[in-house]
């Protein structure tokens, strides 16, 4: 089968036959991941639980001859350069077309693989199990940077691109997204203009894709990650002139997402950047995936709101941020909820069994 994939020549590329049904194969049964590696079987992840295909483990150079023929020779070259590549592509499957996510690596000298399934369409809120009522607030406000928070696979970037996919459809704005790689594709809305640029094709960083973005005349920006200094930085003086800020980092919980953020830089200029951050910051979204009390259904978003205010303003400028806690317990009125309040209003609605409530909350006591 033919493969459109989204490199810097725009090319298409074959998919070789075992990797196409393998692909199907994960299509078919809604998994969120295929894993390809040398010694394994194809392996999907389907609803947070790994379920290996049928079939011997794969030769490690059957993998590699495989993985290598899915990339396009641009995409290839960037691999075997620096042995990590992400990438994505589009198969089409009984008439309709799905896209796909690639990562490519290196372990033991062998090549192996993880392609993550984007959705057809972009999800909307309620299959998402995302407060509608939330999205609106941080949608709609005027400037300043939004943070989506939450391990790998924890449904940030979802969580994204169904806010912006809200703006892009209310039409009005001018949007520009910078992403590893691009995913999910927006449509085209009435009074919007939005441009998506891909790392390694469209733009060579985040920083980059942040520096050239200002000159294009943003209201809105989406980041796909802020993982070091210069992207950091460039991200909170969007937010001070005007833009809307929206990215991801990695962390468990809301005060992990501003001490993760202010650790980006050096020690000396951490007290200005967190008087920046306590300006400029308008939300921390954190976000886990529990798995469903019903066997085979998927995972169960709970979440922990932090929605700034003068306490938490004053909390991240001080650097108290033990305090953000607090903050949030007494902020219950504006919108705010803890992850253990989360978790414990998933259990009582039967949502997630005991066992689950147990393994990811961190006072038991709020279980009762």
């Amino acid at each position: 089968m033919t493969a459109r994939s989204f490199d810097n020549t725009r090319a298409e590329t074959s998919c070789p036959h075992p990797v196409e049904e393998w692909l199907a194969a994960a299509v078919e049964s809604e998994a969120s991941d295929l894993h390809i590696v040398g010694g394994y079987p194809p392996v999907l992840r389907i609803h947070g639980e790994l379920k290996p295909l049928s079939g011997d483990p794969l030769d490690g150079e059957l993998t590699r001859d495989l993985l290598t023929r899915l990339c396009p020779p641009a995409v290839l070259d960037r691999f075997l350069l620096e042995q990590n590549v992400d990438f994505s592509f589009e198969l089409e499957f009984s008439g309709r077309s799905r896209r796909f996510r690639g990562n490519l690596f290196f372990s033991g000298g062998e090549v192996g693989a993880c392609f993550r399934l984007i959705p057809a369409e972009i999800p909307d809120f309620d299959w998402a199990g995302f407060p509608p009522e939330i999205a609106e607030k941080l949608a709609y406000i005027r400037n300043g940077l939004v943070l989506v928070s939450g391990v790998a696979g924890s449904g940030k970037s979802t969580t994204l691109v169904m806010i912006i996919n809200l703006l892009n459809q209310e039409g009005g704005r001018r949007i520009i997204t910078v992403e590893e790689p691009v995913e999910y594709v927006f449509p085209r809305c009435p009074g919007s203009v939005i441009t998506q640029r891909e790392i390694g094709v469209d733009v060579q960083s985040f920083a980059d894709g942040l520096k050239y973005g200002l000159r294009q005349d943003p209201d809105v920006i989406l980041v796909g990650e802020i993982r070091d200094r210069e992207t950091a930085q460039m991200a909170l003086t969007a937010a001070e002139t005007g833009h809307v800020v929206y990215s991801t980092v990695h962390t468990r919980d809301a005060k992990g997402a501003v001490s993760r953020y202010t650790d980006l830089f050096p020690h000396d200029i951490q007290a200005d950047i967190r008087s920046q951050l306590a300006l400029g910051l308008r939300a921390v979204i954190s976000q886990h995936l529990l798995p469903s009390s019903t066997p085979g259904e998927k995972r169960v978003l709970a979440l922990e709101i932090m929605l700034s205010n003068t306490p938490i303003a004053n909390a991240i400028r001080t650097g108290k941020l033990q305090s953000i806690d607090n903050c949030i317990l007494t902020g219950r009125e504006a919108g705010m909820v803890s992850l253990d309040e989360s978790i414990r209003r998933l259990l009582e609605k039967g949502q997630i069994t005991r066992r689950a409530a147990d393994r990811f909350v961190s006072d038991p006591s709020i279980l009762g």
